[in-house]
C-alpha cells in the first residue's frame, strides 16, 4: 500500500484536501482552485481511494478533515514547501533571485572578512551571505559536513579535495606593548625571547601551530604564561604587560598603527603564510555561492588589513 500510495499521489489531490480544510466545502474549495465542483470531488475521492481511510467527515459547521485527513495535510504542507523551495532554486540558477552563500572563517579572518562580504553584497544585493567564524577545528568540520559553501581560511583538511583560491599574504609577528624591554631594542634575535613569557592560542589552532613550528626551527620553547581562544584576549593581556605574543598582523593592525603595540624587530620575522577560499571540490556550488568564490578570488585581497605609515589601511591592489 505504501509503494502505490507514493507512487499514484498527486499535488492535485493534496492541494483539493488543502483547499477543503481551508475552506469548510467542496464547493469553496474548487473556486479557491479554479476548478469545478466534480473535479474536486473526484481529486478527494481518489485521495480516499489511496489512503484506504476515511478523510473527510460531514459537521454541523461543513466539511472538517478526520485524524488520518490531518496526517495527510501535514504531509501536503511538507510537499508545498519542497516545491517552493525546488522554485526558488530553479529561479536563482537562472538569474532570476539572488540566492544564498554560507562562508565559514577561522577567527583570525573576522578582522577583513565582513568587509569582503560588505562589498560582495553592494554588487550582489539579492544575494543573502551567512557566516560562521569559529577556530581551525570547527572550520574544518563544517568544511567536511557540506555546512560550507566556501571557507577562508590559511590551510584545508588533508583529507579533503578541495579547490583554493588565493587571496593574499597573512604575515605573523611577534607583539609587545610599548613598555616591554624588546620594544625598544633595533634588533633581536630568537635567543633573546628564551626567558620572555607569551600569551597564546589554544593548542590546535593554526597560530598556535606556527608559532610552535618557528620556535622548533630555532631549537627553542615558548614559555606559555596565558593560553587564550580569543585574539582580542590576547592583545589586550599583552598590551597590560602579562607577556608578549606572536600572532597574526591582521589581528593587531589597529593597535600597532596607534602605538598600543609594538612589533618585535626579530630575526626570521614576519613568518608569511597565505589566505586561501577554499570549497569542497564535490560539493555542487550554485551561481550565488560561485559568484563569491569568483568574487572572493579576484577582489578579495584588496581588503586585507595592511600598515602604512602610521595608519591602518586596507590594501587597493588592483
Amino acid at each position: 500500500m505504501a509503494g502505490r500510495f507514493a507512487r499514484d499521489l498527486t499535488i492535485r489531490q493534496l492541494r483539493a484536501l488543502s483547499a477543503v480544510q481551508a475552506t469548510g466545502s467542496i464547493t469553496s474549495a474548487a473556486n479557491s482552485l479554479a476548478l469545478t465542483q466534480p473535479a474536486v470531488t473526484l481529486q478527494l475521492r481518489n485521495l480516499q481511494a489511496l489512503a484506504g481511510l476515511p478523510l473527510i467527515q460531514r459537521t454541523g459547521s461543513g466539511m472538517a478533515l478526520t485524524e488520518v485527513g490531518q496526517t495527510v495535510l501535514a504531509l501536503a504542507e511538507r510537499v508545498d514547501l519542497a516545491l517552493l523551495d525546488c522554485e526558488q532554486t530553479l529561479d536563482m540558477i537562472a538569474g532570476r533571485t539572488g540566492g544564498r552563500v554560507s562562508i565559514g572563517a577561522v577567527s583570525t579572518a573576522k578582522y577583513f572578512v565582513p568587509f569582503v562580504i560588505a562589498a560582495f553584497s553592494q554588487k550582489y544585493p539579492k544575494i543573502d551571505v551567512t557566516l560562521k567564524i569559529g577556530n581551525r577545528q570547527e572550520i574544518h568540520a563544517a568544511l567536511r559536513g557540506y555546512d560550507l559553501d566556501i571557507a577562508i581560511m590559511g590551510q584545508p583538511p588533508a583529507d579533503l579535495e578541495v579547490e583554493m583560491r588565493p587571496l593574499g599574504e597573512h604575515p605573523h609577528l611577534i607583539v609587545a606593548s610599548p613598555g616591554h624591554p624588546l620594544s625598544k631594542r633595533r634588533k633581536c634575535s630568537p635567543l633573546d625571547l628564551v626567558e620572555e613569557i607569551f600569551i597564546s592560542r589554544e593548542r590546535g589552532s593554526g597560530t598556535r601551530m606556527l608559532m610552535e613550528r618557528f620556535f622548533e626551527q630555532h631549537d627553542l620553547k615558548p614559555k606559555i604564561g596565558l593560553e587564550a581562544d580569543s585574539n582580542e584576549t590576547i592583545k589586550q593581556s599583552v598590551i597590560a604587560g602579562l607577556g608578549i605574543a606572536f600572532i597574526s598582523q591582521h589581528t593587531v593592525s589597529h593597535e600597532l598603527d596607534e602605538g598600543r603595540l609594538v612589533a618585535v624587530r626579530l630575526e626570521g620575522l614576519p613568518v608569511m603564510r597565505h589566505w586561501h577560499a577554499i570549497r569542497r571540490s564535490d560539493k555542487v556550488l550554485l551561481p550565488a555561492a560561485q559568484a563569491m568564490l569568483e568574487f572572493l578570488g579576484s577582489e578579495g585581497s584588496r581588503y586585507l588589513p595592511v600598515m602604512r605609515g602610521q595608519r591602518r589601511q586596507f590594501a587597493r591592489r588592483r
